[in-house]
């Protein structure tokens, strides 16, 4: 997908999510997600807050889309999610029939009062009967006795199943999460039982046969919880579970029949004496299903080799990366080194009566030196001479004193054996003393 190199990440989502599936390949540890997050357009506020995954799901895929317009890649997004369905009114006893095509990107299917994902497509193209008082009006043949329904056109080569976990109860006046027993299958075949599911005028050469390929997981209640999901990004046997920032190895028994729902029986710590088993509810229970049609799979499931991400992308991101190593390093070694701030005459005459009205001099407006801190402090010195060209004979160091107004004066001059130790050792017996180990540099008139 075409991104530029003027683009930056936290503006734009394609740009975000190349970033982040560049550093998921290449990187050995987690990913931070801000750059996605932001170009979203949220907040660390909204970053906080649950967000419903298939609402999240479609903005995203929306946002693609719209991104994808006029590119080499446009369509995609269709290409991959659509399916089509066709909404059919029949009259029974005059021939009168009334369809409407729709398509869909995911399907919702129902939880309550089915056992799995078979009896839920079941229930999808349930026929209901519009009689007696609910009668369809036919056009010119009036109020007809007539049957309403749903089949399918077909199915797209990625299947996304959203589970209603999450429902109106009328009875409570609130809404609720379905916590029970929900079965999903490995392999899923929407032609099973002579293509049921399948309008008259779906194209049977296609072979409906679909894979597992993750399972998004909810757990919690309505009203907030946490996701996780399972996924096998090659379609193997091997499942992973992907929870925040850990990732483990998994198998199917965990990335499937523990993600039913329904209730959990606790093993017996005393059988001899009671032989009521405890049972409790789980709140963990898949949630989005993700399947890839077989015939489709070779397309979707494959390899990406450096050269086939865009030149600009590789270069910036590899940059990103040495500099975060560069970070990490300097992280790793800062207890080796200490920041010595110089002032001389021209930052005491630059900003004292201007920046600065009590003190001498602002420390964070003066040179600083990272050095090592066994470093003698001659050799600092030698340091000094190259930056602002001070011979080394010509420079007196004087150490910075808090007083008791809070402002700061140079207190002392360091005496010559203090210079010869090194940095180390003058910081443990300099800065107890003194609130800083900021230096004030005078140079010798001769200078």
């Amino acid at each position: 997908m075409p991104t530029t190199e003027n683009d930056v990440p936290t503006g734009s989502i394609p740009l975000a999510l190349q970033s982040l599936f560049y550093k998921l390949q290449y990187n050995d540890t987690s990913v931070a997600t801000k750059e996605l997050t932001k170009s979203f357009g949220w907040d660390t506020y909204d970053s906080f807050m649950q967000h419903d995954v298939q609402e999240l799901n479609r903005v995203l895929c929306e946002k693609l889309e719209d991104k994808m317009k006029g590119t080499v890649v446009e369509g995609t997004i269709q290409q991959l999610f659509e399916g089509h369905h066709m909404n059919y009114i029949e009259c029974i006893n005059v021939d009168y029939k009334s369809t409407r095509k729709e398509s869909y990107y995911d399907l919702q299917l129902d939880v309550k009062g089915c056992r799995d994902v078979y009896a839920s497509f079941d229930k999808y193209v349930e026929v209901e009967r519009l009689e007696g008082d609910n009668k369809y009006h036919a056009e010119e043949h009036g109020l007809q006795d007539a049957k309403k329904g749903v089949l399918f056109i077909d199915f797209p080569p990625v299947l996304q199943l959203q589970l209603k976990r999450f429902e109106y109860d009328f009875m409570r006046d609130a809404m609720v999460k379905i916590n029970d027993r929900y079965e999903f299958p490995l392999q899923l075949d929407l032609d099973r039982e002579n293509g049921k599911y399948l309008s008259p005028d779906a194209d049977r050469s296609v072979r409906n046969l679909y894979t597992l390929h993750s399972v998004l997981v909810h757990s919690g209640g309505v009203h907030g919880g946490h996701y996780y999901a399972f996924i096998r990004p090659t379609l193997s046997d091997q499942w992973y579970k992907f929870d925040d920032e850990r990732v483990t190895k998994e198998d199917v028994k965990r990335a499937l029949e523990e993600q039913y729902g329904g209730e959990e029986e606790l093993p017996q710590t005393n059988p001899g004496f009671n032989n009521t088993p405890f049972k409790f509810t789980k709140y963990s229970n898949a949630y989005m299903l993700v399947y890839i049609r077989e015939s489709d799979k070779d397309k979707i499931i494959c390899d990406v080799d450096e050269k086939d991400i865009a030149e600009h992308l590789r270069i910036r991101l590899k940059k990103e990366q040495e500099e975060k190593e560069d970070k990490r390093r300097y992280k790793a070694q800062a207890h080796l080194y200490t920041i010595i701030k110089v002032a001389r005459d021209e930052d005491l005459a630059e900003q004292t009566g201007r920046d600065i009205y009590f003190d001498l001099v602002d420390h964070d407006k003066v040179r600083s030196f990272r050095i090592q801190k066994q470093t003698p402090f001659t050799a600092f010195k030698e340091e000094v001479a190259k930056e602002f060209g001070i011979p080394v004979q010509f420079q007196r160091f004087w150490i910075w004193a808090k007083r008791q107004n809070h402002t700061y004066r140079p207190n002392r001059p360091l005496l010559a054996q203090e210079e010869s130790q090194t940095i180390s050792s003058l910081m443990s017996k300099v800065s107890d003393v003194y609130a800083s180990f900021d230096k004030y540099v005078e140079v010798d008139a001769r200078g």
